[in-house]
C-alpha cells in the first residue's frame, strides 16, 4: 500500500438556510468492500450492525444513502470519519 492519501469530494450546503438539521449522504464507489462500509458507518454514527448493513445495502444498490442526521458539527464529525476510507460524503442542511 502506498503512502498516498486520496481525499474524496465533499459537498456542503449553505448552512444559513433550512431547519438547522443536517444529513450525511454516502455515495457508492468501486473501492470499498461491504464489510469496510458497515464498519465505518458503525464507528462514525454509533449505529448497530443491522442499521449499518441496511444503509450499506442502499449505498451499494441505490448509489447513495442518508446515513446520519443531526447538528452541523455532529454531521461533519461523522462525515470526516467516513471519509477516512475514501468514500464520497455529502453534508447537507435540511
Amino acid at each position: 500500500m502506498s503512502g498516498t492519501v486520496i481525499t474524496p469530494e465533499t459537498e456542503v450546503s449553505d448552512p444559513s438556510t433550512g431547519t438547522g438539521e443536517f444529513i450525511v449522504i454516502v455515495f457508492d464507489n468501486d473501492h470499498n468492500t461491504i464489510d469496510e462500509v458497515i464498519a465505518i458507518l458503525m464507528q462514525a454514527t454509533g449505529c448497530g450492525i443491522e442499521e449499518a448493513a441496511m444503509e450499506t445495502w442502499e449505498i451499494h444498490n441505490l448509489g447513495k444513502s442518508i446515513v446520519h442526521h443531526g447538528s452541523s458539527a455532529e454531521c461533519h464529525r461523522a462525515a470526516a470519519i467516513i471519509r477516512t476510507i475514501g468514500i464520497k460524503v455529502e453534508v447537507t442542511a435540511l
